[in-house]
């Protein structure tokens, strides 16, 4: 939590005014009683109207200058809060993007946006709190008891008892309620998590008509939150009535001691509103500091929380090299006995992966579901790091170079086909920021999408919504693909992209990119033994493992694994082959 105290290095100034504005406002509060004991002893004693009026004036002068102290403390309290949540925001945004995928898989979406959302905002309310009651409050409460034993030191001896009591009661009840909190936010996170898989999901839900025990589940985790809330509520409950039983019990002790001594003639009876003006005044500073004890320890638990993920090393190690293409054609991009295991996972997602891509040649990737095909080619930007053996581009070590000057060279189209909202353009500028209008449009014609594009009234202009909704599948497939050309990048790893292009369009994608100028080297990963049979090499894996390496005629004589998924597919080969076979 104190780490990211750092956030307010910026707001110095203002984390010294807020408090101090605050503490200016007090002192005059404290001098009310003081003032209107003086006009119950001098001047209603006395019948003197005019010195009445005098201090009432007074009175509404304190009112007057401890209100504009309360406003400029107010001021600087919220500029510090809402740019120290706007900073921390910043920051922990930056630090999640350089995360690595293992470590996004491992905390996960959900927990990341309570903690970007929710925590933050309870940070900002309890820096707000802070900076305007967390000195204010306790000086109060000292001021007013320091002024009680100037009023009255017997009657000041109430509140010697009455204090530690109420201290007692609100500290306790913070130290129970601190961890409590803590498994709130945590609940929290699990009914956002169920959210925004129904809402993601909503299709799927409905398909199998499973609304109904969704329903039951997010009642069954809705219940556990509320109960979860209504017992951190009710202990925090108690801070209020408590306090009021032990202030309004010292409140008839205060006047009771006070009539004697004003019977006795000791003190004047101005001096027992003054004292019991002080209480009054204690008790509301004390309700206002449980109230900032809860918040703060609400923003504690969740400080801790956002810190735990700063904690977290954020992406891979980074090597000092700068990306250089390379002359070297024959060596290019080279696996060296390449394995790699997720965090957690039991066994080897890849096992012993070898083989090497020329600059210009296409590479296929097929295998069955979960053969480990997305995790080979996630490994070349470093999605992933190896567990074992090498990768390596121009004859280094991926691992050796810069993170950033890697991932500018090779372009990426994804399985999922992720646009973001804004207009055609703006998307395809995530490729190349520095494209020309021209270039654009020559990597929409390599991408099939030139049809689409020019249909729409718009043109480059045309807005996308979230997530490219308004888009169809292969409309969206075409464009991320467009977006990887536009880098012209020296490795192209086509993830899938295509599952929802027909054959012919497939087909002419493919042709356009075999013909492009300094040609990268393409990974084609599919289920479809179309979209890679006219690969230069074709890699065929079986449960994280090379099943087989070779062209297409190759592995259709000597790999049972690729024989067994082409013909699958091509049934009529099968029934040839069985023929010529007879």
């Amino acid at each position: 939590m104190k780490s990211l105290l750092i956030y307010l290095r910026n707001y110095k100034k203002e984390t010294v005014l807020a408090p101090l504005f605050k503490l200016l406002e007090a002192s005059f509060e404290l001098l009310v009683p003081l003032v209107m004991a003086a006009v119950i002893d001098n001047g209603i004693a006395n019948g003197d109207k005019p010195y009445v009026v005098r201090m009432c004036l007074i009175m509404v002068a304190l009112g007057i200058i401890g209100l504009i102290c309360s406003i400029t403390a107010q001021y600087f309290s919220a500029k510090a809060a809402t740019g120290f949540a706007a900073e921390l925001r910043k920051s922990l945004f930056s630090h999640i993007q350089n995360f690595s995928y293992t470590k996004m898989d491992a905390i996960g979406a959900s927990t990341l946006i309570t903690r970007m959302t929710s925590d933050v905002n309870q940070m900002q309310s309890g820096v707000n709190l802070v900076l305007r009651l967390f000195l204010r409050s306790p000086f109060i409460v000292a001021g007013a008891m320091v002024m009680a034993f100037t009023v009255d030191v017997k009657g000041a001896f109430v509140f010697v008892v009455a204090i530690p009591l109420l201290s007692v009661v609100v500290f306790g009840i913070m130290l129970i309620t601190m961890p409590l909190y803590k498994k709130v936010q945590s609940d929290l996170e699990k009914i956002l998590l169920i959210t925004r898989e129904n809402l993601v999901g909503a299709r799927v839900i409905r398909a199998f008509n499973k609304e109904k025990s969704e329903e039951r589940y997010f009642e069954k985790s809705n219940q556990e939150l509320t109960d979860a809330q209504k017992y951190v509520g009710r202990l925090s409950g108690l801070m209020n009535p408590l306090t009021y039983i032990i202030v309004n019990g010292a409140l008839i002790v205060l006047i009771y001691v006070g009539a004697v001594r004003v019977e006795s003639g000791i003190i004047t009876q101005g001096e027992v509103v003054a004292l019991i003006n002080y209480m009054s005044q204690i008790l509301v500073e004390l309700v206002k500091l449980a109230n900032l004890i809860i918040t703060v320890t609400k923003a504690i638990a969740c400080g801790n929380r956002i810190e735990s993920v700063f904690k977290e090393k954020a992406g891979v190690p980074e090597g000092d090299l700068d990306y250089e293409e390379s002359g070297k054609k024959d060596a290019f991009l080279e696996f060296d006995h390449v394995s790699m295991r997720y965090d957690g996972a039991g066994a080897d997602s890849l096992s012993d992966i070898s083989f090497l891509a020329k600059k210009g040649q296409t590479i296929g990737i097929i295998g069955g579901t979960g053969s480990g095909k997305t995790s080979l080619v996630s490994l070349i930007p470093r999605f992933y790091d190896v567990s074992s053996g090498e990768v390596r581009i121009n004859g280094k070590d991926v691992k050796e170079y810069k993170i950033n000057k890697l991932r500018e060279n090779i372009g990426i189209v994804p399985q999922k086909a992720v646009l973001f909202k804004g207009t055609i353009e703006e998307n395809l500028r995530w490729g190349n920021e520095s494209a020309s209008e021209t270039e654009l449009w020559e990597a929409i014609e390599k991408a099939q999408a030139k049809g689409f594009v020019e249909g729409k009234e718009e043109g480059l202009k045309f807005q996308i919504t979230q997530d490219g909704k308004n888009l169809s599948g292969g409309q969206r497939q075409r464009l991320t693909i467009a977006r990887a050309l536009v880098r012209r990048p020296d490795i192209l790893i086509l993830d899938d992209s295509a599952s929802a292009l027909d054959f012919a369009t497939d087909a002419k994608l493919r042709a356009a990119i075999r013909q492009m100028k300094d040609s990268p080297v393409v990974f084609i990963v599919s289920q479809r033994a179309s979209s890679i049979m006219y690969a230069d090499q074709i890699l065929v894996l079986d449960d994280g493992e090379m099943a087989g390496i070779g062209s297409h005629e190759e592995l259709l004589r000597d790999c049972g694994i690729y024989q067994e998924i082409y013909y699958s597919q091509f049934p009529k080969d099968a029934k040839t082959l069985g023929k010529e076979a007879r």
